[in-house]
């Protein structure tokens, strides 16, 4: 179900928007969704430079290893937000 939200932007903001909206023939809502939705995958993601560098250090692999151990046989304590498992 779609949500609707407000959002506050000066004159220049909502002229720029409008502008990009235009040029890609999207309503400003759909740019606006489609900007930020492509942001959180952008950056939820590792680049290939980052990902080498975890791949070349043994120590870190050593502790992603000891890490996924430790959570795939639940040892230790789940720290962040509710752990998916705990019901």
């Amino acid at each position: 179900m779609s949500k609707v939200i407000t959002l506050r932007l000066s004159e220049e903001e909502y002229k720029l928007i409008h502008k990009k909206a235009d040029i890609e023939f999207r309503p400003i809502s759909n740019y606006i969704t489609s900007v930020v939705l492509r942001n959180i995958e952008e950056s939820s993601n590792v680049d290939a430079v980052e990902m080498a560098q975890i791949n070349n250090d043994p120590i870190l692999q050593k502790k992603l290893k000891a890490g996924y151990k430790d959570a795939k046989s639940m040892k230790g304590k789940y720290v962040g937000l509710p752990c998916p498992r705990a019901k």
